[in-house]
């Protein structure tokens, strides 16, 4: 499509296909592809003649030109780096020991759901190696406690992608500032960067942190609700902590089993986590300008910073681990790959989705669809309805990565030019945007969660010993309840001017007056000291 031409209702197919493929197929990577040789063959503009050469130039042009993009390249190698730090510190027993460190402290039931729930927050790195590490090790400590499995799999499911998500420096962070940075390329006055946009973002996720803060509750209260309730009863009473059918953990994308003969030192996780945040924060600083700290952060290479910081975590994992003689270089290059590799097809739906945002701005998308909702668009409710589109497509789906892919590069363009068709000071409306972005992340997690064939949600039921159909059953009314929450307490109310500070403490009283109103103690308070 020329650059004269106006975008009509044909600019929406690619977008629309790739959704509608996903939530049928439950496959995101053919279902992007399809959408962007949809997109490619109503760009050529050819006719029916143009499928066969449009299929071919959606891998030798649009997914080409996307790879040879040098931010896109630091994204993907710095995604890459930091999983392979990950398989390092998984297999020399870095992550054992800071499990081991803090599960020492679990001498009761509160004290062990807390114990678990602050590992949650210490392994923010990775939802996958949270998820397996957490769960995989603590589960005989929290089995001599009497924690049911349905209650360990919630807790370490429920604190796995919402950390992950929001922190600083994870395995996500590449692949959000990718989709992001993609997403306002080109936008008219957008003056902030990527890194801004997300960093701005995180107070506005909601979802995560409320979800967070409610794993804490539960934990510190021993109070619980619904079938989880249930379980917590059945595991205190009879002893039995696995529900029927349950298996007794897995090895999974990252092998957590390790031989007796390796030491579980915590130093060794902890100090290339160090070496990554330090240097990162460093090298921001070395790669600005100005003589404030802001400002030199904000003009910093943020991509380079990235790959500095990435490829000296992994340095040091590896310095330690061949220092110590825990492995021999060929395991320790071995356990590198296998790190590498479970980001594999993360990696494969970003590039795709670079190449889908590439096609639905040569076709216009955004334009058209300011063009047609006009005044129809509230943009008060833009982040409340993005929300709920994200979690219907994530519970779909199973993916939210795969959500994240598609619909970033669609919701920011629109919401941006419906706030500048709107006609109002643009700097007054970035909470919008803001609020938007987080509730494309947000959503999907929160339909992750809910999700019988999400990856996460499978891992978390498999690492902590405990029946697929019945971590599901237990927690999904804890996420029916934040998910609420975030949406009527947190996200109506920012869309309408709010600030994000005021709703979160209005959210966090709404949870603990609806927790003290639902859940009940399952043993008595003599049994709950710590």
């Amino acid at each position: 499509m020329s650059p004269d031409q106006v975008a009509d209702w044909t600019s929406i197919l690619p977008p629309i296909l790739a959704i509608g493929l996903a939530l049928w197929l439950r496959a995101v990577i053919p279902s992007i592809f399809l959408g962007i040789w949809v997109g490619m063959v109503l760009e050529s503009g050819e006719g029916p003649t143009a499928v066969f050469t449009a299929l071919l130039e959606t891998f030798q042009v649009r997914i080409f030109q996307v790879m040879l993009d040098a931010d896109n390249v630091s994204v993907l190698l710095f995604t890459g780096m930091i999983g392979g730090m990950v398989g390092i510190i998984s297999r020399n027993g870095g992550m054992h020991g800071i499990v081991n460190l803090v599960m020492a402290w679990a001498h009761s039931v509160r004290r062990g759901q807390l114990s678990v729930w602050f590992l949650g927050l210490c392994i923010f790195f990775d939802d996958y190696t949270n998820t397996l590490v957490v769960g995989n090790t603590v589960r005989p400590v929290t089995d001599r406690l009497k924690i049911s499995r349905e209650k360990l799999a919630y807790l370490v499911d429920s604190t796995a992608a919402p950390v992950a998500c929001i922190a600083v420096l994870t395995t996500w962070i590449g692949y959000e500032l990718g989709l992001i940075n993609k997403a306002i390329a080109g936008l008219e006055g957008f003056e902030l960067n990527a890194t801004g946009v997300f960093l701005n973002s995180i107070p506005y996720s909601f979802y995560p942190i409320l979800a967070i803060f409610f794993v804490f509750l539960v934990s510190w209260t021993c109070r619980d609700f619904g079938p989880m309730r249930k379980a917590e009863l059945r595991s205190r009473v009879t002893g039995q902590v696995a529900p029927v059918s349950s298996g007794e953990g897995l090895v999974g994308p990252l092998d957590t089993e390790l031989d007796e003969a390796i030491p579980r030192r915590a130093l060794n996780a902890l100090l290339p986590i160090v070496t990554l945040i330090g240097s990162c924060f460093a090298s921001l600083y070395i790669t600005g300008e100005g003589d404030t700290l802001r400002a030199r952060l904000g003009s910093a290479d943020v991509y380079r910073a990235l790959l500095w910081g990435s490829f000296l975590g992994a340095s040091v994992a590896g310095a330690l681990t061949l220092g110590q003689r825990i492995m021999s270089l060929e395991s320790l290059i071995k356990s590198w790959v296998k790190g590498v590799s479970v980001m594999v097809e993360p990696l494969i739906i970003l590039v795709l989705a670079w190449a889908l945002s590439d096609t639905t701005s040569a076709l216009g998308t955004a334009d058209f669809l300011v063009a047609v909702t006009g005044d129809k668009l509230v943009l008060p409710l833009v982040p409340a309805g993005t929300f709920l589109l994200a979690a219907v497509t994530a519970f779909a789906t199973g993916s939210s990565w795969g959500v994240m892919a598609i619909l970033l590069p669609l919701v920011i363009p629109v919401t941006w030019s419906a706030i500048l068709a709107a006609g109002g000071p643009p700097a007054e409306s970035m909470p919008l945007v803001f609020s938007t972005v987080a509730s494309v992340l947000c959503g999907a997690v929160w339909g992750d969660h809910c999700s019988p064939i999400s990856d996460t949600t499978v891992l978390s039921s498999l690492a902590s010993g405990c029946d697929h159909v019945e971590h599901v059953r237990t927690q999904m009314p804890y996420a029916l309840l934040v998910g609420a929450v975030a949406i009527l307490v947190c996200l109506v109310p920012v869309g309408y001017g709010a600030p994000w500070w005021l709703v979160l403490l209005l959210a966090v009283g709404a949870l603990i007056g609806s927790h003290r109103l639902l859940g009940r103690a399952v043993e008595p308070p003599a049994t709950m000291s710590s």
